[in-house]
């Protein structure tokens, strides 16, 4: 039976399918988005820099601004805290080609924090406004703009209320979508978020579109959040890294049919797939962010902490290679795929592990 959806829409540019891929900083580079949308992702995110080196002429500015034809539609998401340094990076994103600006207003690291910056501005809402004010007259509506925040710095009523006055601000101003992860800053990535928060944003919200975030590990995560929240849309983030099978499996669930777990067959190709697209856009220096992928892609291994394990030892290209076929090529009788199953969303199972 297919489940009743609306297909996402961003001010002017159609998405389609409400899953997609979120911003993921040293994670959702152009190769990580081009597997991405091969494997069903509709839109996707840059993951998040600094206004200032979206400015700075040299090699990562010509990387940031690299805009494919085949990697579109796509965002830009900034960071900073001056007005006008924050307005002409995003003006630079939509000259080379970024069909949406993001503002971020949520990153919780501390050294973002301390220098005033991403989730530190939700303490702040005339700064976080006058950031947004500056955006939208720069992009002059070249291009949507959007804004991506935490639920609050912290649980205090102060820090709702302060939430509340930058979301609504930030719709009269004329964003096109707001992202809301519904952990406070100050929570970081500890703890389960509160999705009924999400729904609260969504009522206040109306007609206008909210995107949720927040322990989406699987396709049915996905689901669940679209209908329990009823938000317009959801930025997978921790579950798609090393997992671009979760868009196609998404959109199958969406359209009644069976989400399917991937072969081994089909996990390798996506690594080889990633590593070819690495090379033409890094260069020599591919290796150490196929590294950090590889290592993700391993959760989908029956053994997945000692198959992460033999990708974290893979030092060269020969090792990475010769490490891919020895965990997805090496059983041809287990190489088909079979039907997904909630117990399948083994990313937190990853991650206790590495944390132990």
């Amino acid at each position: 039976m297919q489940l009743p959806y609306r297909p996402l829409q961003i001010g002017n540019v159609r998405i389609g399918m409400p899953a997609v891929q979120a911003a993921l900083s040293g994670y959702s580079d152009l190769p990580m988005r081009l597997v991405a949308r091969e494997h069903g992702a509709s839109y996707a995110l840059h993951e998040l820099v600094l206004d200032e080196i979206v400015l700075k002429k040299g090699k990562l500015q010509q990387q940031i601004l690299d805009v494919p034809e085949q990697d579109h539609p796509v965002a830009g998401q900034l960071m900073g805290t001056m007005p006008d340094t924050f307005a002409a990076a995003a003006k630079k994103l939509v000259s080379a080609g970024y069909d949406v600006v993001d503002i971020n207003f949520g990153c919780p690291v501390n050294k973002v924090l301390g220098r005033c910056r991403g989730g530190y501005l939700l303490q702040h809402p005339d700064d976080a406004l006058a950031l947004v004010d500056a955006v939208l007259q720069a992009v002059a509506g070249d291009a949507p703009v959007t804004v991506k925040m935490r639920r609050g710095y912290d649980d205090s009523a102060d820090s709702e209320r302060r939430f509340f006055e930058i979301f609504e601000g930030a719709f009269a101003r004329g964003v096109a979508a707001i992202t809301v992860h519904p952990r406070t800053v100050v929570q970081k990535y500890v703890g389960p978020s509160r999705w009924e928060f999400l729904a609260k944003a969504k009522r206040e919200a109306g007609d206008r579109i909210v995107l949720g975030s927040g322990d989406l590990f699987s396709p049915f995560d996905v689901v669940r959040m679209l209908r329990e929240t009823s938000v317009d849309g959801v930025t997978v983030a921790r579950g798609c890294i090393g997992n671009p099978f979760v868009f196609g499996q998404v959109r199958d669930l969406l359209e009644g049919k069976e989400p399917m777990r991937p072969s081994p067959r089909s996990i390798r190709n996506a690594l080889l797939r990633h590593i070819e697209l690495a090379q033409e856009h890094y260069g020599a220096r591919w290796l150490s962010s196929v590294r950090t992928h590889a290592i993700k892609y391993a959760q989908y291994h029956d053994a997945a902490v000692a198959a992460r394990d033999t990708m974290v030892r893979a030092r060269d290209e020969a090792a990475l290679r010769e490490a891919i076929d020895a965990l997805f090529l090496r059983r041809p009788d287990v190489d088909e795929s079979r039907p997904l199953s909630p117990h399948d969303a083994v990313v937190p199972a990853m991650s206790m592990a590495e944390e132990q």
